[in-house]
């Protein structure tokens, strides 16, 4: 049985692409934790140290752990003053409009705490250069009527990588608005989309 747990409209999605802040020192924000516990997330940063184009499901790359990958990512956060909580491993599945076919990822969804936009822009920026990535996907966890939210998460149980593949490349809208999404290796796939396509997704993840 499929079951599902969506975050609408408490996230918001940014893609680093330069350093965000002036120069200066940065330091420790207590405003940035979430209030009550710190030891809540307040964002996620998904991440790969790959630069290859992987095309074939099979390929042994997308069974790599990425464990120094994690410890060096974490590093990076705790010297941005953010507080690193774990990471998933998950297999992200891509469609390429250019070759009219799927790309492959071995990737970590990073959970952090005690980090604002600019904290997280800034540790996505230094992940992004120190890897070679062209971007990183990052986004917030904001209360339901904070005004900059744009985008919204939703995770899906009883999905495995194949399956997924197999619904994105059939259906032609989702391809185009989603682009892809990531799956766990316990099977639950996790998309982060534009409000804008919050029917889209919907309708998306009940026929996968």
């Amino acid at each position: 049985m499929i079951t599902s747990r969506a975050m609408a409209v408490v996230a918001a999605l940014f893609v680093a692409s330069g350093l965000v802040g002036g120069a200066g020192s940065v330091q420790a924000a207590p405003t940035a934790c979430a209030a009550g516990n710190p030891l809540r997330p307040t964002a996620e940063l998904f991440a790969t140290d790959n630069t290859a184009t992987i095309t074939d499901p099979d390929d042994q790359r997308l069974g790599t752990q990425l464990d120094g990958f994690e410890l060096a990512v974490d590093a990076m956060a705790v010297q941005n003053f953010g507080l690193p909580l774990g990471s998933t491993l998950v297999s992200g599945v891509f469609w390429s409009e250019q070759r009219q076919q799927v790309a492959y990822e071995r990737s970590r969804e990073f959970h952090l705490a005690c980090v604002d936009a600019a904290d997280l822009h800034r540790i996505a920026d230094q992940v992004r250069t120190r890897f070679h990535q062209e971007s990183v996907l990052t986004f917030r966890h904001l209360v339901s009527s904070a005004p900059e939210i744009d985008a919204f998460t939703i995770e899906v149980a009883g999905v495995d990588v194949h399956r997924f593949r197999d619904a994105l490349v059939a259906d032609p809208t989702a391809r185009d608005h989603l682009v892809g999404g990531s799956v766990t290796d316990r099977g639950t796939s996790i998309l982060v989309a534009d409000l804008t396509d919050l029917a889209l997704t919907q309708q998306f993840v009940t026929g996968t």
